[in-house]
């Protein structure tokens, strides 16, 4: 069994009770199909004391205001943690009962939830549920393409897609690296190919379209193992807290997301051409964080962030892409998960591994779509600071009583990272997760770089003197003057971590420094813009942004060749 890939069992055949039927029709089901419901149980992950399971019950009798499943194991089986159901055990006997949220069930429709749970010896398989006291046929899962395993040769799941892989050198970027005075050093560096609109996936003005980048891709790869890195990013009223990023769909329009741009990308990668390809794809940057971080009456709250909590568009919108795109049996979701200095602070922390997980369990989707996370992305967060830790104290005051630090439990997205994944484990991720972090502009090199601990006079001098990340406030995010080009992307770096990455193209802007009129659904965004005195989310403090920026995605020359001056490790 691939690691996490759902394994699918087989149709169970049912043994045919006394009346000599194999389903049961209660009166209150009179007239219904034959089949008044089916359910279909997938071990997502199994090891020698315990497995992950998710169930998915069909209703294909009359409507629901409330449901209830029951099944029962052979073995030793106990459930010791449920998500998306009320799951309680007598014995052999497993009780999952709807929630608040989610007892509705119309027909036709689907609901599913998931458990861990215990075992020795051989894991048995349930062979027959119930549905409100109504016994369900058994599906086999027919909807996933891989079958009981992935095909020998035909996009198998590895532990880590990077590891002994080359990683596809996007040919439009490399050309306007290689174009600037001293780019040819890094035109060759892996980035990745971002799908911000509809019109991304058949290219755009000409350029290359998803197709175009696959086949070429295909090329890069010769005889060996190449991953592809796609950034999937087109929610419904996308990042509700940062006009310059926002996207081309409204924030109710959430069915033309699902078919007009998740189904179309999935159909193209589960084209059985690409199908040795290693396909890496970064899921809805920044969207899900918002709804912990920016709404609610925070302080940073915006109106757009509360209407897309409120009509549950992002959740939607990241479920249903996991669905589709964990289908296709060589694709490895990697959830957006923020950075440091957005939700490593205590409020956030532990509320936006639950959003996660809401997430991974909509519109269909598993925890076992989801390969991992990456930390940093578009970000300037330092990798690792390397003269001072969360631990320190100066003058009897600790570091995260500093101005820089402000309460918050981690010091670099490094650390951050591995201390994420550890909790997204305990929310019901698999074990084995791995993470990622976007390196492509946080090395703060250069001149500015600090050599050693700042004085030890105070903790503030001891911090701001031996800070790596030298932005004026952490909450800066747009085309931030003094940043550098990072770590070079690599395989396995460190414990719990799949990669460094480069998947902000270098070079490409965060954001407009003033209005510009455009037909890509980008707004104006004054955190963009060098003159801004800033917001509750950057503390009041000047935006640190470069002039004269062009439209988010666009070639910005300027920070180009900042980032290539302030590299470190230097070029």
């Amino acid at each position: 069994m691939n690691r996490r890939r759902s394994a699918l069992l087989a149709a169970i055949a049912l043994v045919a009770a006394a009346t000599g039927t194999a389903t049961a029709v209660t009166a209150g089901d009179a007239g219904t199909a034959a089949v008044p419901c089916s359910v279909d149980y997938k071990l997502q992950n199994q090891w020698s004391t315990g497995f992950t399971a998710a169930v998915t019950v069909t209703n294909h009798g009359p409507a629901k205001t409330g449901w209830t499943v029951k099944w029962s194991y052979a073995g030793n089986q106990k459930v010791t943690q449920g998500w998306n159901a009320g799951i309680t055990q007598n014995g052999a006997t497993v009780t999952a009962a709807s929630e608040a949220y989610n007892g509705s069930l119309a027909t036709g429709a689907s609901v599913g939830f998931g458990f861990n749970a215990s075992h020795s010896g051989p894991n048995a398989l349930p062979t027959a549920f119930t549905l409100n006291g109504v016994t369900c046929d058994v599906d086999d899962g027919g909807g996933d393409p891989g079958g009981p395993t992935d095909p020998p040769g035909q996009g198998s799941r590895v532990d880590n897609p990077y590891a002994g892989a080359k990683v596809y050198v996007n040919p439009e970027w490399s050309r306007k690296a290689a174009a600037e005075p001293g780019g040819g050093r890094i035109a060759r560096q892996p980035t990745g190919v971002w799908l911000d609109r509809t019109a991304a996936i058949n290219g755009v003005n000409g350029g290359m379209g998803l197709r175009d980048h696959l086949d070429e891709a295909l090329r890069q790869k010769g005889s060996g193992e190449l991953v592809v890195q796609l950034v999937i990013y087109n929610l419904p009223g996308r990042d509700c807290a940062a006009l310059a990023s926002n996207g081309e769909l409204g924030p109710t329009e959430i069915d033309t997301y699902k078919t007009r741009y998740i189904d179309p990308i999935k159909t193209i990668l589960a084209d059985s051409k690409y199908a040795g390809l290693r396909i890496v794809t970064t899921v809805e940057i920044d969207s899900l964080p918002n709804l912990v971080t920016n709404t609610g009456g925070r302080p940073t709250a915006t109106p757009q962030c509360d209407v897309m909590k409120a009509n549950g568009n992002y959740v939607k919108g990241v479920g249903y892409a996991l669905n589709k795109l964990g289908d296709v049996p060589n694709v490895y979701n990697y959830v957006d998960a923020g950075h440091h200095g957005w939700i490593g602070w205590d409020d956030n922390f532990g509320p936006s591994a639950d959003v996660f997980e809401q997430a991974a369990t909509a519109e269909g989707a598993t925890v076992a779509d989801v390969h991992g996370f990456i930390a940093n992305t578009a970000n300037y967060s330092a990798l690792k600071e390397e003269h001072f830790r969360i631990g320190d104290t100066v003058a009897g005051r600790s570091v995260r009583e500093s101005k820089w630090v402000d309460w918050n439990r981690y010091t670099d997205e490094l650390t951050f990272a591995q201390a994420f994944r550890d909790k997204l484990v305990s929310v019901g991720f698999d074990s084995r997760i791995g993470m990622l972090i976007d390196t492509s502009r946080n090395g703060w090199g250069g001149a500015g770089r600090p050599a050693g601990p700042g004085a030890g006079t105070d903790v503030d001098s001891y911090v701001n003197g031996g800070r790596i990340d030298r932005r004026v406030h952490i909450g800066n995010w747009c085309n931030q003057s003094g940043a550098g080009l990072g770590e070079r992307p690599q395989a396995a770096p460190a414990a719990g971590i799949d990669a460094y990455v480069w998947m902000k193209p270098p070079g490409e802007s965060d954001g407009s420094s003033k209005e510009i009129p455009n037909n890509e659904g980008k707004g104006f965004d004054r955190m963009c813009d060098p003159t801004y005195e800033g917001n509750p989310r950057n503390g009041h403090n000047k935006s640190g942004a470069l002039p004269d920026a062009p439209l988010s995605g666009h070639w910005f020359s300027a920070q180009f060749q900042e980032l290539m001056k302030n590299a470190h490790p230097a070029l």
